[in-house]
């Protein structure tokens, strides 16, 4: 069979978000009018991938139909995985939940040859993956590719944000390139590779063991904003047919398995559905904001959302503070100080958060549980009172918040890290007492 070509494969992609889609490596791999026939093209094997269960809403169901050179089912047994021991899993238990907020310097680079899987380590999670509950936290730090190997979640979708570093992901149903200020979505199950196309790459993960993550609803906003379907980016179908050891590792209710392959498992030949890895571009987002006065909640910025149970409240919200105008008029125009109900993890991938005036560095991140008290530190919060109020431009920035409706718990290796800082509280301190009238005055 021809291969595809192996340089220009990887920019090829389709616009829309979980639109239903045929793309084939080779021409007439995936069969008209069934998806299973008897006897399938080039006699390749017909393999169903569900993302949600088969008696889903249809508005809610996600499958796509693979056809490969082998069928997945042919590997041995797994066996339990010895590397990535800083990567944990819901329930997370090894620590109590805090409410001291926590915040933390950049992840250091690795003095030693460590690739994505290896490098990645969490920092707090909630709910529970046997549930299907709550989201991990993770954060990688890399500099070498997943030669020779690849690694699928069988606990939750993976949404990639780098911050460092550009990424070459290659997964059974395309492959393309991610840079900071652009995100991946690997589905559950999915088998996918990480190469570097810098010397080293750092970013953060969600792991979402909730339902699956979708554009949020816009309401009054009315038919467009925010993250628009059209600028989500599918790979189009690309396969190697490579006969060599190949190592797999799967992720499987909080423990990591391996088997052997004799093969590259990226031997999809053709697809179709509506299950399949995603690109986006943060710079894409058309942001909404205030032209009056206040400042509106921070529910405007969200890119992508996992609802739970419960209507109005996410398992999961993917929120981003991109460039923007600020109009306001009589406005305090940074965040607000802020008890929420939900519990927020943020990050910054450039530049500088509008409510922290120091300490919060690209690659750092913060973590602010339920009806734990934040806001901008004092130096922000006194530059901004003092502030013109002309129109001004928040520009060469993007930080971003995992926010969900359970407490996290910090790991022991996020609450004892050297890079944690022990005096993030010390940013709310010395602000002034409020100057009340003296009674009898004027």
């Amino acid at each position: 069979m021809p291969i595809p070509d192996q340089d220009g494969a990887s920019a090829a992609m389709i616009p829309g978000f979980a639109n239903h889609i045929v793309t084939e490596a080779v021409a007439g791999a995936v069969p008209i009018g069934r998806n299973s026939p008897q006897k399938t093209p080039f006699g390749l094997y017909a393999e169903q991938l569900s993302g949600t269960a088969f008696t889903a809403p249809r508005a809610e169901n996600r499958r796509s139909w693979l056809y490969r050179l082998r069928p997945t089912a042919q590997h041995e047994a797994y066996r339990p995985y010895a590397g990535a021991h800083r990567f944990a899993s819901a329930p997370f238990m090894d620590m109590p939940p805090s409410p001291n907020r926590l915040r933390w310097d950049p992840l250091p680079m690795p003095s030693e040859p460590v690739d994505f899987l290896d490098g990645i380590v969490t920092y707090c999670g909630n709910g529970d993956i046997a549930a299907a509950v709550g989201f991990a936290v993770h954060l990688y730090a890399c500099n070498r590719p997943m030669d020779g190997r690849a690694f699928f979640n069988a606990d939750g979708e993976m949404l990639i944000v780098p911050q460092q570093g550009a990424l070459r992901i290659t997964t059974e149903l395309g492959r393309f390139d991610v840079a900071p200020q652009q995100v991946a979505l690997i589905p559950r199950g999915v088998r996918f590779q990480v190469s570097l196309l810098d010397e080293s790459a750092r970013g953060y993960i969600c792991e979402n063991y909730g339902a699956l993550f979708r554009l949020p609803e816009l309401g009054p906003i009315g038919a467009n904003g925010l993250a628009n379907a059209r600028d989500f980016e599918t790979p189009v179908a690309w396969f190697e047919d490579v006969d060599a050891s190949f190592e797999l590792i799967q992720k499987f209710q909080g423990s990591l398995w391996s088997t052997t392959l004799p093969h590259s498992p990226f031997d999809v030949v053709g697809w179709h559905g509506n299950l399949a890895p995603c690109r986006y571009d943060l710079r894409r987002f058309n942001t909404i904001n205030t032209v009056s006065y206040d400042h509106p909640d921070p529910s405007i910025f969200t890119v992508l959302t996992s609802p739970s149970d419960t209507s109005g409240v996410a398992n999961c919200d993917f929120v981003i503070f991109p460039p923007r105008w600020m109009v306001a008029e009589d406005t305090f125009r940074p965040p607000w100080f802020h008890r929420n109900v939900m519990s927020e993890f943020m990050g910054l991938v450039a530049g500088v958060y509008d409510a922290k005036a120091g300490g919060f560095a690209p690659g750092g991140a913060s973590l602010h549980n339920q009806m734990a008290s934040h806001g901008p530190d004092r130096s922000s919060y006194e530059t901004a009172i003092s502030a013109s109020l002309a129109p001004h431009k928040i520009d060469a920035t993007m930080a971003f918040m995992f926010e969900g409706r359970l407490p996290f718990r910090p790991t022991h290796f996020a609450a004892e890290a050297d890079f944690a800082q022990r005096d993030y509280d010390a940013c709310w301190s010395g602000f002034a007492k409020a100057r009340l009238p003296v009674q009898g005055d004027d």
